[in-house]
């Protein structure tokens, strides 16, 4: 081979050897040795509040760097409101070895808890009222082990002021729970334990399924004069079956965060949910990057916020005072 084929065979070579380099991080791509952690969410119910936790929760986990698409892989499942299929879906997580997995609710939290802690697949819980009584802690500063999370404990006491501002006359509140969820019961006992400091006593109906919802609505609606909804799962997927009945008997129905306010409830002092799963999704950032959960207690996301709906208002014939509309949001129902 003469000198100038010689040359122009190591030009080749040089140029597709530079052409084989633009894929290491050159162009903007991530480079081929960066890991791209894995991790699984999974919530008990579709609605808006728990879409807001999952929302949220990725937020979280990009402002500490965690892309999806970069060095983050995202795997959704719902369990749509059953037992049996969260169950499978934390059996799933398990078996996929994920590196982290979240669970939205408490029923899918403890499904994952229950698959995935044995395995050292750490699990975040989000949108938890009371992680002891489920069974997700062991107390304010100590973690079950490999669990963590973001309690959303309902502030009662702001909810049963704001009743009280809103329906000075009123006396009888009611709640429809389902018995089998842990923080719905932990919370009806707290409503039960606050009510009389601010002269109202709760009328509770439990349920066993969404499909009691109706029937426990009727009863409700002829013994009370208003309804508080909680953060219960299975009655929160049946919100729009309380209103119905409710606003037939012009009886209004109080929500626990915007969202609900949103979808046709009265008002609400709760809490934001987007931001409850930022919350959350910090804390899995964390983990990722090397803490252990052990040091890291539960959060608690403790400032609540007053959201009103004018035109329900108007509908039942009820007036906001100036005093909670110079601390409320008002937002408009979803058309």
């Amino acid at each position: 081979m003469n000198k100038k084929r010689l040359a122009l065979v190591v030009a080749g070579i040089m140029v597709l050897g530079a052409l084989s380099g633009c894929g290491n991080g050159q162009t903007g791509e991530k480079s081929s040795d960066e890991k791209v952690y894995k991790v699984g969410i999974t919530q008990f119910a579709d609605h808006p509040s728990l879409d807001n936790c999952r929302k949220g929760f990725e937020e979280g986990m990009a402002s500490e760097g965690f892309e999806e698409g970069k060095n983050v892989e995202y795997e959704y499942v719902s369990a749509a409101g059953e037992m049996s299929t969260a169950t499978q879906i934390a059996q799933n997580f398990a078996n996929s070895k994920k590196d982290l997995v979240c669970g939205i609710a408490t029923p899918s939290a403890q499904a994952l808890y229950a698959a995935c802690a044995d395995k050292q697949i750490p699990v975040i819980f989000n949108a938890v009222s009371d992680p002891i009584a489920a069974k997700l802690a062991l107390s304010e500063t100590e973690t079950c082990k490999g669990i963590t999370g973001v309690s959303d404990k309902l502030p009662v006491k702001d909810q049963l002021d704001l009743i009280r501002k809103v329906l000075p006359e009123a006396k009888k509140i009611g709640i429809i729970y389902t018995t089998s969820e842990a923080n719905s019961v932990s919370t009806i006992e707290t409503y039960k334990k606050e009510a009389p400091n601010y002269g109202f006593e709760i009328e509770a109906v439990g349920i066993g399924a969404e499909s009691e919802v109706s029937q426990a609505a009727d009863v409700l609606v002829n013994k009370v004069d208003c309804i508080s909804n909680m953060t219960d799962n299975t009655v929160v997927s049946a919100l729009a079956v309380v209103l119905d009945k409710a606003n037939a008997k012009k009886i209004p129905v109080f929500g626990s965060e915007e969202e609900q306010v949103k979808n046709g409830c009265i008002a609400s002092a709760g809490i934001d949910y987007v931001q409850l799963g930022k919350q959350a999704g910090i804390m899995a950032a964390k983990i990722l990057k090397g803490e252990k959960v052990e040091n890291m207690p539960y959060e608690t996301l403790n400032q609540s916020s007053i959201t009103i709906n004018n035109t329900v208002a108007e509908a039942l014939g009820v007036t906001f005072s100036d005093d909670v509309l110079s601390k409320a949001t008002a937002v408009e129902t979803n058309k």
